[in-house]
């Protein structure tokens, strides 16, 4: 009987002990999950992230790699076997990578070839953090840990008590270069193997230096062993050398490239890690990461929300990566991916705004309006040396994805303070972005003089996802206009990009209330099916795109007969069926199928398009429904495990989402000094800016059943508003949101409580 009551004791506590909330942080690297996201595939992603060993917006990744090279997918975690671990640079499996090569220990015989060499692993023997990852491949007997700098980072292999050692270099196929230097224990190479959107003398130059003389070396091209050569350029050269090791022997290699040089490469070897030790790196990168996820720092979750929150907050800090250098006067200088020349000033990369521009960008203009500052000038370089702004780059333009939103970017930027860099070049560039199409698809705006001439973008010119295109440029124009009126332009052109702002009305159906496609003779197209996927739209349907008027939410509530009826269309999101018309693609993507599978209805937080939509609640004085449905997102589409994402995390969108949401607000329309309000995660959250100041958002009462903003104060003072203000939170201070099981129907119900709507504040 007492053995029973001490067990029944002993399992309460243990219920007790998981319900318990985190009060304190102090090392928040330790709470972030790398592999959130990893158990994912073409049909269906879950995150379609990999472990990025890095530091924050560091210049090279590095990664443990499941797949064969060149996979996109080249770390999932259903796979059981390792082939490498790999330098990388890929922002999504479907840009793939560039600047990549692998290293991997193998014992018993040489066996270099990918498949030779690939090795069991177990997640159980795994461990991945930030800073630091550490595995024990099986059929090696080694143990390999990686700890990474921006531009570098050091290996330790632990090996066995054996006489045939060996450590394996890949610079991948396509062409690649390979030297071994047995007198300094250096092997040095580089790659070519890239996805495109690069000139034709790229390469990553990369130089390995080991602790341990070499007796044996080779190189290899292929699945061929080199004969009497320790230099060899080929379609996929590689390196080989081997050694005797005692049990437990650690050989250590220190790792460096560049896009400049070789010589370039050992610069950035010695400035970045230099006689450090494999400790010494690891603890600075771990410093690197505490310094900026303990900018943020929640009180009162559990722990997978707090695991949950920075395991966000990680991805968002990643991309876009610094794709620049510094030279031997220390001065930064970058080799350009546009031109092929070594040129002076920054440059960032690998990322696509049509996902970012959303919440990434106008997270880094609340939290890093320095590194904000430095990528604007990024962009500035871009437009030199190519002519065009970078929409989707890796490492270069490529030819992805739709709209102008670098306007978004630029213009959110300038109108919150941030300056330093060349605002005239980049009006200029936007400009240039406004009146033509680019070289791809993806530059530039393509359908652009049917829109300047007829107001949208025709369905019937072979100018695919033609009604998306019109909807992001109508919006691009609105922060033109804004960032116009700021620059005191003509008013000729001011009043151009407010007159083109307004040009999503002329895609509304007022039979259906929702956007859809118009034919160059006016007449809208047909048949319609607004649950149709692609088509007039990009990756969603009409119920997905027709709330892209993210300046004028008050003007598509009007077109659809008032806010009443508005709040009835997004109602209808969340109560229809996920039924879906995939006859565009011929297939079901991977998007559709993560809308079906969510139980939302309509509602398909995997992709972009409609992350801002349940925010829009605000503008129709229905705030509490904002605050029930962020909840219920946050609650059931994310958490901390390898499937913790409901599709694409895509360079930091997804997860920004999540992390702007936790903090209770959300920026629908950058270009705006506004967040609009939704309600806190954490009962209490503490914010440092850049300058030091601390904002600080309390939500007492906070729990998984008090969702409801009861009031809000803001240092004391109501704040009935449904926003906050960029420069409010600039300031510091307190901002107080009493939480409840019920909603208040009674507090921003009033138009003075609605953000901004072109319609009605804008004029």
């Amino acid at each position: 009987m007492n053995t029973f009551r001490w067990c029944l004791v002993a399992l309460c506590a243990g219920f007790h002990a998981n319900a318990q909330t985190v009060t304190k942080i102090t090392d928040p690297v330790e709470w972030v999950n790398p592999l959130m996201g990893t158990d994912s595939k073409g049909s269906l992603s879950n995150g379609n992230t990999y472990p990025a060993i890095a530091t924050p917006w560091g210049m090279n990744f590095w990664m443990p790699q499941t797949n064969q090279n060149g996979n996109g997918w080249a770390y999932q975690y259903s796979a059981d076997k390792i082939r490498g671990f790999k330098q990388t640079h890929q922002p999504s499996p479907w840009i793939n990578d560039y600047g990549q090569f692998s290293l991997m220990p193998v014992t018993g015989r040489m066996k270099f070839s990918q498949d030779e060499r690939a090795s069991w692993f177990s997640h159980k023997a795994e461990t991945a953090k930030p800073y630091y990852y550490s595995v024990y491949l099986a059929d090696a007997d080694v143990t390999t840990e990686i700890t990474p700098t921006e531009r570098a980072a050091q290996f330790r292999f632990t090996f066995p008590k054996t006489d045939s050692a060996f450590i394996v270099v890949d610079a991948f196929d396509r062409g690649s270069y390979i030297k071994i230097i047995p007198s300094e224990r250096k092997i040095i190479g580089y790659s070519t193997r890239n996805s495109g959107g690069v000139p034709e003398n790229f390469k990553n130059y990369f130089v390995l230096v080991f602790d341990k003389p070499f007796a044996l070396a080779h190189t290899w091209d292929g699945s061929r062993l080199a004969k009497d050569t320790l230099e060899l350029k080929a379609g996929n050269a590689g390196a080989i050398i081997g050694f005797a090791t005692s049990k437990g022997e650690k050989v250590h290699v220190k790792a460096a490239s560049s896009f400049i040089s070789h010589e370039q490469a050992a610069r950035n070897l010695q400035r970045e890690v230099g006689a450090d030790s494999f400790d010494a790196t690891r603890q600075k990168a771990k410093q690197a990461w505490n310094k900026e996820l303990g900018r943020i720092v929640p009180e009162g979750g559990t722990s997978d929300q707090v695991r949950t929150f920075y395991s966000c907050l990680y991805r968002t800090l990643l991309f876009p990566r610094k794709f620049y250098e510094f030279d031997a006067k220390n001065q930064i200088v970058h080799y350009s991916p546009y031109n092929g020349q070594v040129l002076p000033g920054y440059m960032f990369t690998d990322n696509g705004f049509w996902d970012t521009f959303r919440a990434v960008f106008p997270f880094f203009t609340l939290m890093y309006p320095e590194l904000n500052g430095q990528i604007m000038e990024g962009l500035a370089n871009t437009y030199k040396e190519s002519g065009w702004l970078p929409e989707w780059a890796s490492p270069g333009h490529r030819d992805c994805m739709i709209g102008s939103n670098s306007a978004s970017l630029i213009a959110d930027s300038y109108l919150k303070g941030i300056r330093g860099y060349d605002i005239e070049t980049l009006y200029q560039a936007l400009l240039k972005n406004s009146e033509n199409e680019g070289p791809l698809s993806s530059v530039g705006r393509k359908g652009v003089k049917y829109y300047n001439s007829l107001g949208y973008v025709p369905y019937d010119v072979n100018v695919n996802e033609n009604a998306a295109r019109t909807l992001e440029y109508a919006y691009d124009d609105f922060t033109l206009y804004k960032l116009a009126v700021a620059l005191k332009r003509p008013q000729e052109e001011i009043e151009r990009f407010k007159k083109r702002s307004q040009y999503y009305r002329n895609l509304f159906d007022p039979e259906t209330k929702l956007m859809r496609g118009k034919n160059q003779d006016g007449k809208f197209q047909a048949p319609f099916n607004p649950f149709k996927w692609g088509d007039a739209f990009t990756e969603g349907n009409s119920w997905h795109y027709t709330w892209s008027v993210f300046h004028d939410v008050e003007g598509l509530a009007r077109l659809m007969g008032g806010r009443p009826q508005f709040a009835q269309m997004l109602d209808s999101v969340f109560v229809m069926a996920p039924v879906y018309d995939e006859s565009y693609y011929g297939s079901v993507i991977h998007e559709i199928r993560e809308m079906q599978i969510a139980n939302m209805g309509q509602y398909a937080h995997g992709n972009q398009p409609i992350q801002h939509m349940i925010y829009l609640y605000n503008y129709a004085g229905q705030p509490w429904k904002t605050q029930y449905w962020v909840r219920q997102v946050m609650d059931r589409l994310y958490h901390s495990g390898a499937d913790g994402y409901c599709g694409d995390e895509d360079n930091g969108q997804t997860s920004a989402w999540y992390v702007f949401s936790a903090m209770g607000f959300y920026p629908v329309c950058p270009g705006t000094d506004q967040y609009v309000l939704g309600a806190p995660l954490f009962p209490k959250m503490t914010v440092t800016l850049q300058d030091g100041k601390k904002f600080v958002i309390e939500a007492p009462g906070n729990s998984k059943t008090n969702v409801y903003a009861q009031n809000v104060t803001l240092n004391g003072k109501p704040l009935n508003t449904n926003w906050i203000s960029h420069s409010a939170i600039q300031q510091g201070g307190v901002m107080k949101v009493s939480m409840g099981a019920n909603p208040n129907k009674q507090r921003g119900t009033n138009e003075s409580a609605y953000p901004y709507s072109f319609t009605t504040t804008g004029k």
